[in-house]
């Protein structure tokens, strides 16, 4: 894990990409008018882990581990325990298990090799996800959880995306993009009762653009990998 290789390696658009959302950020952080700077410190985290997932460098798990537990604690205080179970019971665990399954397999010091999942693995990962959204669901109810429905399937889309990143395959960003979009819907509900939930609009913004770069430079990687 080469840290100094990892920056060395990060094109104008990708310092533009990581500095321009890191301001984006703190620009609605600023003008929210009612401060809390937790939500800062979260989205700033996130948003730094999306830029080192997205360049396929083990640092991108270790650092959203600390994103789900900053995330976590936000969405506690909306009653958003959807999110509470997603990413402190479930993404931060599995974010760990991805930091052990990505060092395992490296292509270079500061790139993990990316792999193709078979059509057998996508087919029960497809399954434990309706299995794990139902189970939830039902959760979710008994926690009198505040939209029920777009947590319930906040939870689809952020189990599905773990997954596929411990697994190494380029589909993990398409699948968090999914899970950026229910989250936009989610924190603009909140927003409109809390306006410190406004930073959080725009971070999942800001997610689902680096979501779709992450998405485009790992089928990158993977062209590359395989023809070397």
């Amino acid at each position: 894990m080469n840290i100094k290789d990892f920056f060395i390696r990060l094109t104008a658009f990708e310092w533009v990409l990581w500095l321009g959302s890191a301001a984006m950020i703190t620009v609605s952080y600023l003008f929210a008018g009612e401060y809390d700077v937790l939500t800062l410190i979260a989205s700033l985290i996130g948003v730094t882990a999306l830029i080192f997932t997205a360049k396929g460098n083990v640092l991108g798990p270790v650092i959203l581990i600390f994103f789900s537990l900053f995330y976590g604690y936000i969405s506690f205080t909306q009653q958003y325990y959807g999110e509470i179970f997603t990413y402190v019971g479930m993404s931060a665990p599995v974010s760990a298990v991805s930091v052990i399954t990505w060092l395992k397999n490296p292509y270079s010091s500061s790139e993990v090799k990316v792999s193709k999942v078979s059509l057998k693995k996508m087919v029960l990962l497809l399954f434990s996800t309706v299995l794990v959204t139902v189970l939830f669901y039902f959760i979710l109810k008994l926690c009198d959880t505040a939209s029920l429905i777009i947590s319930t399937i906040s939870v689809a889309t952020s189990f599905l995306a773990s997954m596929l990143t411990v697994l190494r395959s380029p589909l993990y960003a398409a699948a968090y993009a999914l899970n950026d979009i229910v989250l936009i819907v989610l924190w603009v509900i909140a927003s409109l009762g809390d306006a410190s939930c406004v930073p959080m609009v725009v971070c999942f913004i800001v997610f689902l653009i680096n979501d779709l770069y992450g998405l485009i430079n790992w089928l990158k990687m993977q062209k590359k990998q395989e023809e070397a």
